[in-house]
């Protein structure tokens, strides 16, 4: 086969596009990581990171994906047999759920229609009953990734306090951090988890774990038996800028140019350009006539798009005409919405004519699909854009 021309659009939500002065970075020669130079690479990544957790807490660095970051939040703060309440918000939320079990907790599920966020008045009624305190954490995902729906962090710490209880809040940021507003200090959260693939802008291998000091004390005098996911050794290396073990030295490069990026950029204008992308394809996923997953705004994610597509319609058959017909990958419809959804992925390295581009595929390969849709979805988002950027320059 003749490579395609032009690049392949990876839409998915994560991996996202790697750029290039990423790209350059990571294609550095390996240094020594126990050699000098090293040192100043470890303490860079470690200070950029609590920027970007917006926290001053400790910060470690796993060469793992996000799913080895959480098993290092669980297997550091709890012990076999202890429960641990999660709410169920979609396809990663029953993951964590799944992992937690096979490592000997008690998981107790908030049952969810997969099209709401976590839900604080139930966290709270749960944490009110639960008089023995027998729960040591609540687990929620900020930005589900298999629905495009935002739960908010300050409600869910402010139902763990209102019920008067001391259990962990642990929060996935997976799919948010980089590029959805977050705080791990001011929002009370006891471990955040992430990783680089995603708004980071970095390829998979590096999984995060911001720790409040009530988590490392929990870490230090309990946990369960760990070694390579162990915090204190990790932590005890890192306040030298080291690693216990051999770390992922070139993504490091990397990960210390896409902070770089970040910080050039401003957060604040990061998040800006992730909510504008999001509004865009909204107008555009409306101006077709089709439904979003999310039903209310205000849980709706700045990091990727869920639609449904009209019943009797295959949302894999479009993803493959698209793919096949326009050289584009969407994110698939996981676990409960297999098939009934495609994703689109607006995160990460993304401008607006990569946007357009994004939406201009979809609505050609609706019409290839036969899918039913209304023609000039692209042009109310294009209009949107647009109007942003003339309110900008």
């Amino acid at each position: 086969m003749n490579e395609a021309a032009g690049r392949h659009f990876l839409q998915i939500p994560g991996p996202t596009n790697v750029p290039g002065r990423i790209l350059r970075a990571i294609e550095r020669p390996t240094i020594d990581h126990r050699g000098p130079a090293f040192a100043g690479l470890g303490k860079k990544v470690l200070s950029g990171m609590r920027q970007i957790f917006a926290t001053k807490a400790s910060v470690s660095i796993f060469p793992s994906s996000g799913t080895g970051a959480w098993e290092a939040a669980l297997v550091n703060t709890l012990q076999p047999g202890q429960r641990l309440l999660i709410c169920e918000t979609g396809h990663f939320s029953t993951l964590w759920a799944k992992m937690a079990a096979r490592l000997g907790l008690e998981v107790e599920v908030i049952e969810g229609d997969w099209r709401s966020p976590a839900d604080h008045r139930r966290i709270k009624s749960a944490l009110a009953a639960d008089s023995a305190q027998a729960i040591k954490a609540v687990a929620v995902v900020h930005n589900e990734t298999s629905t495009g729906i935002v739960s908010d962090i300050p409600k869910v710490r402010a139902a763990i306090d209102a019920a008067s209880h001391p259990a962990l809040l642990l929060v996935d940021t997976i799919s948010s951090l980089g590029s959805i507003d977050y705080r791990h200090d001011e929002w009370g959260v006891d471990v955040s988890i992430g990783g680089s693939q995603k708004g980071l802008m970095l390829p998979p291998g590096l999984g995060f774990n911001a720790i409040s000091d009530k988590a490392l004390a929990i870490a230090r005098s309990g946990g369960m038996a760990r070694s390579y996911w162990d915090w204190d050794a990790m932590l005890e290396a890192n306040e030298s800028g080291y690693f216990p073990y051999t770390p992922a030295t070139n993504l490091l490069f990397g990960l210390a140019e896409a902070i770089d990026m970040l910080l050039e950029e401003g957060l604040v204008n990061v998040f800006a350009r992730h909510d504008r992308h999001a509004e865009a394809t909204r107008r555009a996923v409306c101006g077709w006539g089709l439904e979003l997953w999310a039903r209310r705004l205000e849980e709706q994610s700045s990091s990727l798009t869920a639609v449904l597509l009209p019943d009797g319609h295959s949302a894999d058959a479009l993803r493959r005409t698209i793919l096949e017909c326009f050289d584009m990958s969407l994110g698939n419809g996981l676990g409960r919405l297999n098939d009934r959804v495609f994703r689109i992925g607006h995160l990460g390295a993304f401008n607006d004519p990569m946007l357009a581009g994004t939406l201009a595929g979809i609505e050609m390969g609706l019409e290839l699909a036969q899918v039913p849709h209304r023609r000039g979805g692209v042009g109310a988002a294009l209009e949107y854009l647009a109007q942003e950027a003339k309110s900008r320059f």
